[in-house]
């Protein structure tokens, strides 16, 4: 039987926009700007740190991972002091992506690691978005050599440490996923929920798949061993759109990922999706999107 939330997450492949190693000295304070299409990560190694996001503040301990989905601003703290955007203070940049961040009053230190990483596939990119606005894991015994590996590399520069770093943080984000995901009952409902499902979930990673099948009620409800009436409703209640509406929106994930790739062009991004005419392919697009495939290019 396919796993289709197991390939949901084998599909959390990130690239990484920008990568931080903090040593903090009390007081201090930085602000996350937002993040269009990122995830926010920060992992505290050593020291204290408050974070405030919307109008809740979350203490963290050192192993503690807290991630923001959505990528919207928030502040991290330590005492009473200014909390300027991050991108306003100098940075020692190593490379392209990666600085080191030296800030604060002077006082005791706090080493954190923060970032800022983006999905490229459409099943990831939908998984962030049914993520809760904040997620924060306390020091899990299953991310342990994780966080340590990546505390013993935040205490000081060494050759490579950029990329041990990176990677780890990269591992962390999807482990902190998985554990919520393992736990929190909220990951047993909606899409999330249909994934888990014996048989939605195995039409679900069906499409995923090969959205470019010529797909149909009949079809998938045979492949999941149900009536058509029976999927039709199932599918309806545990996703929130009937099937065929559901094929045509993930077509349109899928073509607006391809979009970013300019060798291809509009008419073969339409007959890899399983369309006969580009026309056809540009009017559901349209419909799905709100804009024409060549305006979504530009944009």
């Amino acid at each position: 039987m396919t796993d289709a939330l197991g390939e949901a997450l084998h599909l959390l492949r990130m690239s990484g926009t920008f990568y931080c190693r903090n040593e903090l000295t009390a007081p201090w304070g930085v602000t996350m700007p937002d993040m269009a299409d990122c995830l926010w990560f920060h992992v505290l190694t050593s020291g204290r740190c408050d974070v405030e996001v919307d109008v809740q503040v979350i203490p963290l301990e050192p192993g503690d991972v807290l991630l923001v989905p959505g990528g919207q601003r928030h502040r991290l703290f330590h005492g009473e002091a200014e909390s300027p955007v991050v991108t306003t203070l100098p940075h020692e940049f190593e490379t392209e992506n990666y600085a080191v961040l030296r800030h604060g009053g002077g006082g005791a230190v706090t080493h954190l690691v923060c970032g800022a990483v983006r999905f490229d596939h459409p099943a990831a990119k939908h998984l962030v978005t049914v993520l809760p606005n904040v997620l924060h894991v306390r020091q899990a015994d299953d991310m342990r050599a994780t966080i340590d590996l990546m505390a013993a590399e935040a205490k000081a520069v060494r050759p490579g440490g950029e990329a041990v770093i990176t990677r780890l943080a990269d591992v962390l984000v999807i482990q902190t996923i998985r554990s919520w995901l393992a736990t929190d009952p909220a990951a047993r409902t909606g899409w999330l929920g249909a994934l888990q499902d014996r048989q939605i979930g195995q039409a679900l990673a069906l499409i995923h798949r090969d959205p470019a099948q010529p797909w149909t009620v009949e079809r998938l409800a045979h492949r999941a061993a149900m009536s058509r009436s029976a999927f039709a409703a199932r599918f309806t209640e545990l996703v929130g759109e009937p099937a065929m509406r559901y094929v045509t929106r993930w077509r349109m994930h899928v073509a607006m990922n391809r979009l970013k790739d300019r060798d291809s062009t509009v008419s073969e991004i339409a007959r890899s999706l399983g369309y006969e005419s580009e026309a056809a392919f540009s009017r559901a697009f349209k419909r799905i999107v709100g804009v024409s495939p060549g305006q979504a290019r530009a944009g």
